[in-house]
């Protein structure tokens, strides 16, 4: 059976996952959509470009998401190896940082003793609390890529099309104002889950989460109606 913790880091690690690439795959998209729709007012043009949009990015996302986490597993691990060699080699020194960590945290005396006497009696423990504690590397966080990559692509397939569904159903110029409504209520009540879920005040974080994902789509509306007129 999984234990608390256990559960804990595994839906941080799912919900950063998920943010970064249903965000970015909706942000992206609506501001290719908006700026093409903005240029050409041609529905079908408009999908085509949307779709190409979300496969290209939902892809581009997912392995930039394995190969940053199998990047990351890779430091983990050398660095992992090179904490465990200093136990080995130079174990007063390390059993002084630990003793310095906690002494920190504020414990004193016996406490702080017995707790330092109890880190050390144990190498893997010493080991995973001089990886945490002193290096801030924890091993779920990139244990999996292909299991990131995954969760990245497939929130990216999502967030895409959000603001690209009206445009199959709806007139150009409703499916527009529609996209923004739905992008817009959409990066809002991911602001409000992401605060619930982890800390800070919801309003403010869906607010906030709004604002920088539609500022960043309407750079490509401002582009599309700046190029309309063109000829090339």
């Amino acid at each position: 059976m999984r234990n608390h913790n256990e559960i804990h880091n595994s839906s941080g690690s799912n919900l950063k996952d998920i943010i970064l690439g249903g965000q970015d795959g909706l942000v992206n998209v609506l501001g290719v959509i908006l700026g093409v729709a903005a240029a050409t007012y041609d529905t079908r043009i408009v999908i085509i470009a949307g779709l190409a949009a979300t496969f290209a990015e939902s892809i581009s996302m997912a392995a930039v998401a394995y190969t940053s986490t199998k990047a990351a597993l890779g430091y983990y691990l050398s660095q992992l190896k090179k904490e465990e060699q200093e136990i080995q080699d130079i174990p007063k020194i390390e059993k002084r940082e630990v003793y310095d960590i906690y002494y920190k945290k504020g414990f004193r005396g016996k406490l702080l003793n017995d707790i330092v006497k109890k880190i050390i009696g144990n190498k893997k423990v010493w080991l995973q609390t001089m990886m945490a504690e002193e290096l801030g590397l924890l091993p779920h966080e990139y244990s999996n890529p292909e299991k990131s990559a995954f969760v990245v692509g497939f929130s990216a397939v999502i967030g895409s099309i959000i603001p690209l569904m009206p445009f199959f159903f709806l007139p150009i110029k409703t499916s527009i104002i529609v996209a923004l409504v739905s992008a817009a209520l959409t990066l809002f009540i991911t602001g409000i889950i992401k605060a619930k879920l982890t800390v800070g005040n919801k309003f403010k974080s869906g607010i906030e989460m709004l604002i920088i994902g539609i500022l960043a789509a309407l750079s490509g509306y401002l582009v599309g109606i700046l190029f309309s007129n063109v000829k090339f």
